[in-house]
């Protein structure tokens, strides 16, 4: 597939921890700086919910007084999403972006890291939003107005104006980041990469860049606006001076929707890299897979208003965007075929990565079809606003994102440090969390049919038992951290070496030393066929000692 010299797979000997604490414009300290920072907040996010879960496992309120319990749903949300899986599909992209493409580092160094700087002082600004007069923002991760407009302190700094800046920070990071890789992917590609030559990871990296670059400004300029109504007197939403308060929704989600595909296009483009190494097959239908993440794309701005549907849209505005809102399940059903299709008949090489990866398309699945259940306008009406909503979102995004990020972290940790991660803890790591998931988010959908409303405190005591299993799975999932953490700082420092390509894969990022080189590539490679374009056979094994001895990858503690 490519041409690359033996002086090209030379590791440097010169890296330094110290710079994963500086201004480093190498795109790979980038990458872990993002991944790093991020697990960090995705820790702070599952406290939080772990303590949500505490309050939520007895009728009553016993742990949180109800205002407390309404900041901490509103942060969980806003750190989960904004400070964990947008900014760590981020930092695998700014790590493996330019390694994919035969690329020496992103198009603009400085702007990268400025990209990334811009995340920590932004979660400090909003975390600290706990300790100011009134609390935190309590209007959920939407913020929608009047109720995003009170402010009973009085005063400037109040927790929603915290969270509205705080927000505005990091959308800007978001879009200058989304710059960075159009233009990267673009014009820096390696002689040879045609657009059909380029991996999956590469097409749904590019696409959610131009989703990015399309609805994030529009979800800033929402924030600024709010921000002039909460603070200055203005009356763009405030509907007692005037405003009106749908048009917020409507700005808030022509951004969000699209959101949910940038929280899992990535995470799909790396399943379409991790199941073709561990089945020992091609991708089944490249092109199709790729085609179908640019329909994904575009029908991905014209469903937004089904989250509206109780909120007085007209008729036929409710009909348009339910047909839209069913059609794009089509191209995200030809993704799930074509995975499963790739894996059928298959040399199955179960590794801790591979686990989640096919957790992923399993729990995709089920998000998905509560998706199409919740763009039929009954249906959505009758559960707005219930835990059935909730189970949909945390199967997709937590079922779905986070399993994918896993399954990413498994397979490319070998390249990141080139250290080999421990199996046995991978695999304690994948069933602690599936089992986890499913007990969490499962009884939510029952819960929410029989009508208990979300972001509650308190509720019915016949809803007690159901209650109970989703906080005993939510505990369940805080303890699969453990594993994971233990076997990541041990196996970076003391993990058996890697080689160059553990996994015997094809794709360009192998071809080159783990950890790379700062440069990449001293000499670009030249690309002669696609990563997909080759057949999986037992040669594979003699290419690779490690297949024949899968075990002897892991490691022991």
């Amino acid at each position: 597939m490519v041409q690359i010299t033996d002086r090209d797979v030379q590791n440097d000997p010169g890296s330094d921890w110290r710079q994963y604490f500086g201004f480093s414009t190498d795109h790979k300290v980038i990458g872990i700086q993002y991944l790093v920072t991020t697990f960090f907040f995705y820790l702070v996010g599952g406290l939080e919910a772990m303590i949500i879960r505490a309050e939520l496992a007895t009728p009553d309120t016993n742990i949180v007084e109800p205002g407390t319990y309404n900041g901490l749903f509103t942060l969980h949300a806003t750190v989960m999403i904004f400070l964990w899986v947008i900014p760590v599909l981020a930092g695998f992209g700014n790590f493996l972006v330019p390694l994919m493409i035969g690329a020496r580092d992103m198009a603009f160094p400085r702007l990268n890291a400025l990209s990334f700087w811009i995340i920590p002082p932004a979660a400090v600004l909003l975390l600290s939003s706990y300790f100011v007069p009134g609390g935190p923002a309590a209007s959920g991760w939407w913020a929608y107005p009047p109720l995003s407009l009170q402010n009973e302190s009085g005063v400037w700094y109040n927790g929603q104006f915290i969270w509205i800046v705080s927000l505005i920070m990091l959308g800007t990071s978001s879009i200058l980041a989304a710059i960075n890789f159009v233009v990267t992917i673009v014009s820096m590609r390696a002689p040879g990469m045609e657009l059909f030559r380029m991996p999956i990871f590469i097409w749904n990296t590019l696409t959610i860049s131009f989703i990015t670059l399309l609805a994030g400004p529009v979800l800033v300029a929402a924030l600024i606006l709010l921000g002039f109504d909460l603070n200055a007197g203005t009356g763009f939403f405030n509907p007692a001076k005037g405003g009106d308060p749908i048009i917020y929704q409507h700005m808030f989600w022509f951004y969000s929707h699209p959101a949910v595909y940038i929280m899992i296009l990535p995470a799909m483009g790396m399943i379409s890299e991790i199941l073709p190494t561990f089945a020992r097959k091609p991708l089944f239908g490249y092109k199709v897979i790729a085609l179908s993440t640019l329909a994904i794309a575009v029908l991905g701005f014209s469903v937004w208003v089904h989250h509206m549907f109780t909120s007085g849209t007209p008729a036929w505005m409710r009909m348009f965007f339910m047909i839209t809102s069913m059609i794009i399940a089509v191209p995200t059903g030809v993704k799930v075929l074509n995975w499963v299709a790739t894996v059928w008949g298959g040399k199955l090489w179960l590794t801790s990565a591979m686990l989640f990866a096919m957790g992923f398309v399993g729990m995709f699945v089920l998000g998905g079809i509560t998706g199409v259940m919740l763009a039929s306008v009954p249906v959505d009406i009758h559960v707005s606003n219930t835990y059935f909503v909730v189970a949909h979102l945390h199967y997709v995004l937590f079922g779905g994102s986070v399993l994918g990020i896993y399954a990413g972290m498994y397979y490319w940790f070998p390249k990141i440090t080139g250290r080999m991660l421990n199996e046995g803890l991978g695999k304690i790591h994948f069933w602690t969390t599936f089992v986890g998931l499913n007990l969490a988010f499962l009884p939510m959908h029952q819960v929410g049919l029989l009508g208990m409303p979300r972001r509650v405190a308190q509720y019915a005591p016949e809803f007690a038992t159901l209650n109970l299993i989703t906080s005993l799975g939510a505990f369940a999932l805080g303890i699969s951290t453990v594993p994971f953490i233990f076997n990541a700082v041990y196996s970076w420092f003391w993990g058996p070496k890697a080689g160059n390509n553990p996994w015997g894969s094809y794709g360009l990022e192998w071809q080159i030393a783990s950890p790379p080189p700062v440069e990449n590539f001293e000499h670009l490679p030249v690309i002669t066929e696609g990563p997909y374009e080759y057949g999986r056979d037992d040669a594979d094994a003699e290419r690779q000692p490690a297949l024949r001895d899968p075990q002897s990858r892991g490691g022991n503690l």
